[in-house]
């Protein structure tokens, strides 16, 4: 039995309409929606029959069902008007134009979910962007609109307009991670206020900061950047969940833990992050074999460190980059992304990036700049050469209202 979901976004200000549909057989979970609504009132959620005008419905009939509660006379007549008239008459130009197949007119129906709001006063626009939002639900629905490829591919790029802020995830390395060890987060939110704006950019709250100042300090980097990812370097070796957690509630994206931690623990921490929806970072630093802590875990991290320690650099112990592609070997068809930290500079930004870095992770030499913007760029510049090109899309030039 045909079930066809739809859903469409039109128009702006206080007459938007937003229409959620479901269309199909009149035997099947469409038709007993449609029957139970019609039979099962609800205060203020009165449901209608769409029709073009009274006496006169569309083919297949349509059930509107109001999203918002209704309170008075006033908001019961721009549903009870404009809007029904609207969903009604997108039906039947749907039929006529060759959307619903006019050979299932009597075999289908559908349940349409209409958004009036309170403060919508023009009907001509109520009319307007309802009708062309059940038209187009109606078309995506009949469509199965959107395909998977589209979803994968727009998932991490859209911003939804009414949420007012977007949620950054790591869908398109290269990235500079600017690593904000001072203790001092006066000086951290300096530096932040003079970053230059990017995409590209990982805010970390380093783990002097968060030893001074605790993991409110992420919260306080969220104040003065709010659409950057910032990752809290807990370097956890103990109580893993409760430090994730603690983390987590200050909106950090990601945490880190350290490779010395047992596997319990590293364990326990890798869960914790995952089941909670943002990135457990792993950091392997003075770890003696990290293909073998690896394969001891029960699930990978999102992000390996392959870290040369702050103390160490000045003995002049090597990076540890090479192991990037031991462990890609070791863990073939695994995804995992790689970041590299430990005296950065632009003149081995390359050499990090061809070892098969994902991101790069620079502290002074960004953070005691006496040109912050300057120094940041030198990186961005490096990193933008990195970006594959991949297909335009208008879409993802203006807000999804279509």
């Amino acid at each position: 039995m045909e079930f066809y979901i739809g859903e469409a976004l039109v128009g702006k200000g206080a007459e938007v309409a937003h229409v959620d549909l479901i269309i199909g057989d009149k035997l099947g979970p469409v038709g007993l929606a449609f029957a139970q609504g019609l039979t099962h009132m609800s205060q203020g959620h009165t449901p209608l029959l769409g029709v073009i005008r009274p006496n006169l419905p569309p083919k297949p009939h349509v059930l509107i069902i109001p999203k918002v509660t209704v309170k008075n006379m006033e908001q019961a007549n721009k549903i009870f008007g404009p809007a029904q008239s609207a969903v009604a008459k997108a039906v039947a130009d749907a039929v006529e134009e060759g959307i619903i197949p006019a050979d299932k007119v009597d075999d289908w129906v559908i349940v349409a979910s209409v958004f009036v709001h309170p403060d919508a006063k023009d009907y001509r626009k109520i009319y307007h962007y309802n009708y062309s939002a059940t038209k187009l639900a109606l078309r995506r629905a009949l469509q199965a609109y959107p395909p998977l490829e589209k979803v994968m591919y727009d998932k991490d790029r859209a911003v939804h307009p009414i949420m007012g802020f977007k949620v950054p995830r790591l869908w398109r390395p290269p990235y500079l991670q600017i690593a904000l060890d001072n203790p001092s987060l006066e000086q951290a939110l300096r530096v932040v206020s003079e970053l230059p704006k990017s995409d590209m950019i990982i805010l970390e709250a380093g783990t002097p900061l968060i030893k001074r100042h605790g993991v409110s300090a992420v919260s306080k980097l969220r104040e003065v950047a709010p659409d950057t990812f910032i990752v809290a370097d807990l370097k956890t070796l103990d109580t893993a969940q409760v430090e994730v957690d603690l983390a987590y509630e200050e909106t950090a994206d990601g945490v880190v833990a350290s490779g010395l931690a047992s596997k319990e623990s590293i364990d326990k921490f890798i869960y914790e992050a995952k089941r909670l929806g943002i990135y457990a970072f792993l950091d392997m630093m003075d770890v003696p074999d990290p293909i073998e802590k690896l394969k001891s875990l029960k699930e990978l991290p999102d992000v390996l460190i392959i870290h040369r320690a702050i103390d160490t650099e000045s003995s002049g112990r090597r990076s540890r980059w090479e192991l990037i592609n031991e462990i890609n070997n070791a863990f073939k068809g695994k995804k995992m992304l790689f970041a590299v930290a430990g005296g950065i500079v632009p003149e081995t930004a390359d050499e990090a990036l061809d070892s098969g870095a994902h991101i790069l992770i620079v502290g002074r030499y960004i953070t005691q700049s006496k040109d912050v913007k300057r120094s940041v760029r030198e990186f961005l510049e490096i990193l933008k050469k990195r970006i594959p090109g991949e297909p335009g899309d208008v879409d993802l030039l203006r807000i999804h209202v279509e």
